[in-house]
């Protein structure tokens, strides 16, 4: 079974070590399915479970078992998995080096600062019901 050339970045591994920890399967491994779609080029699931599943390859990030269907080895080549949190995205993310950028518009530029509004005390009124 080939495995995709995929590379994990510190806070993916972090993350994912962390859920197979505190799982039901601290001895199993992280099951990652990944299938191409959505503005961003991937959709994920993932599970913990106590072992592969028929078919499934077996990846080892820093001792961490992390289990591949097929369909997820073909499009995780050449892709570098992390992990993003922050106030307009939390999970896990995908890097393909040779998909082309988003061009559709509703995505927004995703380096933006999110807006900040200001509330002041004096803006708040007590409401009286009768």
């Amino acid at each position: 079974m080939l495995l995709p050339q995929v590379t994990v970045l510190p806070a993916a591994e972090k993350f994912i070590r962390r859920m197979v920890r505190f799982s039901d399967h601290p001895t199993g491994g992280f099951r990652l399915m990944v299938t191409p779609g959505g503005c961003s080029g991937y959709n994920s699931e993932f599970s913990v479970e106590a072992a592969p599943r028929p078919g499934d390859a077996e990846l080892s990030v820093n001792g961490v078992r992390v289990f591949l269907p097929a369909e997820s080895r073909l499009v995780l080549d050449g892709v570098t998995v992390d992990f993003a949190d922050s106030p307009t995205k939390s999970g896990l993310t995908f890097m393909n080096p040779s998909q082309a950028p988003c061009a559709c518009s509703t995505s927004g530029d995703a380096s933006a600062m999110p807006a900040e509004a200001g509330v002041s005390p004096g803006s708040i009124r007590r409401m009286v019901r009768s």
